[in-house]
């Protein structure tokens, strides 16, 4: 017998209901933990956190937060921030090591400002999704290491269809390498620190040279566009921090030295010799995204310590880490296992979490919507079975903005 007329159009809207139900919550979830860090104050014992409409609505003890009566309460032994790589090149650099997919870094000369992040990251390169398994849920990625300018840096959440859908900031930094690294093959310049520092100057001048033509011509007498010193002018307004990536102590000082004479906003990359120049880091109000505490000790880096993240915040120093980025598979580290290195080498353990977290928002300027789980922030959330930085703890399931995004057990 069929349906009335009336009964069928009520089933078609209670299966539309059905169908969108889901959906409408895509973007609400709730978390009660053990422990909730919240990175904006003391750890909560058995704390909730609830979001809704892809923002933190509400955290706290769970004796005074309400859950709305539509979530799922989805629980962990410990809640965190979703986790903040300060420098990865993952999205540029994949996973298979072939030349298909190293888009990282462009040889074909030493100064490459014009080179946009955002017109080669990949979000669906599967090392996106292998870190976002262990909490990492936004990434400062691009251009990396082995150029005096190699290009263009973004912020990017590691979950997304398209470039648009995934990208908090699309000119992040622009990345700069001084010492060995940018050093040219097969005598192509530069040949020497020397030159390579040279290069750089002589380019910001010319950057310097564009502003004030561009000011005092006329709009039909103006010089044509140069998108690489249009790229170099943000960098020289301080509209953009210059990323240096610097290893020796020398180097780091020839950083210091370009920073005052241009006035410019510089982040220290790297820095394994940051150690012995810690005081005129501190005096320069420089922060540094730290190399990974377990990088492998050789070349440029061969005096580094799994000490210098302790040493850096103790100085004062505003830091953050890193994964890097790996010449061999699987091309990338993971911050969460660099973090609890680093905490087993003398950091206190809020300031390891922080520096994966909340500081690393602070030092990439995005501390207004991730880093910490606050009212009105992203509802970007980790979730562990126990302490994250013990090696027998798993992620269980990662949130971002409100989306479950991942509940492999890592």
């Amino acid at each position: 017998m069929s349906q009335s007329p009336t009964r069928a159009a009520k089933t078609l809207l209670f299966a539309l209901a059905a169908t969108l139900l889901p959906a409408l919550h895509a973007q609400d979830a709730a978390v009660r933990g053990r422990i909730v860090y919240t990175m904006a104050g003391d750890p909560i014992l058995d704390g909730i956190v609830v979001v809704q409409g892809g923002k933190i609505t509400g955290v706290g003890p769970a004796s005074e937060v309400n859950v709305p009566a539509h979530l799922e309460l989805r629980r962990a032994a410990v809640v965190t921030p979703g986790l903040i790589d300060a420098h990865s090149l993952v999205g540029l650099a994949g996973w298979l090591n072939q030349d298909h997919d190293q888009d990282q870094l462009e040889r074909s000369a030493p100064l490459q400002p014009e080179l946009r992040a955002i017109d080669a990251y990949n979000p669906r390169e599967p090392l996106i999704e292998w870190i976002r398994g262990y909490g990492v849920t936004t990434i400062h990625t691009g251009h990396g290491p082995g150029a005096v300018i190699s290009g263009q840096t973004m912020i990017a959440k590691t979950h997304g269809r398209t470039v648009a859908e995934v990208t908090v900031r699309p000119y992040a930094m622009l990345a700069s390498t001084l010492g060995a690294d940018a050093l040219g093959r097969d005598r192509e310049p530069p040949g020497t620190r020397a030159k390579a520092v040279a290069l750089l100057r002589g380019k910001l001048i010319a950057a310097q040279r564009y502003v004030e033509k561009r000011a005092a011509e006329k709009d039909d007498d103006a010089p044509e566009r140069n998108l690489a010193l249009e790229a170099l002018v943000e960098v020289l307004e301080g509209r953009v921090p210059l990323m240096i990536t610097a290893q020796r102590a020398s180097d780091i000082e020839a950083a210091l030295r370009l920073a005052r004479e241009f006035s410019l906003k510089i982040v220290l990359d790297g820095a394994a010799e940051s150690y012995l120049l810690l005081d005129e880091i501190r005096r320069a109000g420089v922060p540094v995204i730290c190399h990974p505490p377990m990088f492998r000790a050789s070349g440029e880096r061969e005096n580094l310590s799994m000490q210098t993240p302790a040493r850096l915040k103790d100085a004062g120093i505003a830091m953050a880490l890193q994964s890097g980025y790996e010449s061999y598979v699987p091309k990338t580290r993971v911050i969460l296992f660099e973090a609890a290195i680093a905490a087993a080498y003398g950091m206190d353990y809020q300031d390891a979490l922080g520096a994966i977290t909340i500081d690393a928002a602070t030092l990439l300027g995005i501390a207004d919507r991730v880093g910490s789980l606050e009212k009105g922030k992203d509802g970007d959330l980790a979730l562990y079975d126990g302490d994250p930085f013990e090696y027998t703890s798993h992620c269980i399931g990662v949130y971002i903005e409100g989306v479950l995004v991942s509940e492999e057990v890592r």
